[in-house]
């Protein structure tokens, strides 16, 4: 039984709804400024990825570049993002994951990735 009749205190509400809203600013914000990398090769092409999955570097160490092996190049080069954008991933699920529990995660609101 809640309380004063039944009535949720809207007040209360707002103020933890405008938390969580404030804690999911911080969180993105941070995400953005967080970078995290992925490897191929055996580590001869990283690449480097902010925690909201913007690709920041890309590093190619000279010992893949062959002119008449380019396909090869190139997958190390996709599995080197795809591997950082992973990680980039588990981040926001570290990061963004208990927000969404505490926000009843899944519950549709509007504008939540989660």
């Amino acid at each position: 039984m809640i309380p004063g009749g039944g009535q949720p205190n809207m007040q209360q509400l707002l103020q933890q709804a405008q938390k969580m809203q404030q804690d999911l600013a911080r969180a993105q914000e941070e995400l953005a400024n967080t970078e995290v990398d992925g490897q191929a090769g055996g580590g001869l092409v990283r690449a480097t990825v902010t925690g909201a999955g913007e690709l920041r570097a890309l590093k190619i160490d000279p010992k893949v570049v062959d002119p008449e092996d380019i396909d090869t190049l190139t997958d190390l080069i996709i599995g080197a993002v795809q591997a950082a954008n992973e990680n980039a991933q588990a981040l926001q699920q570290q990061k963004l994951g208990p927000l969404a529990q505490g926000m009843g995660g899944g519950s549709g609101i509007p504008g939540l990735p989660f």
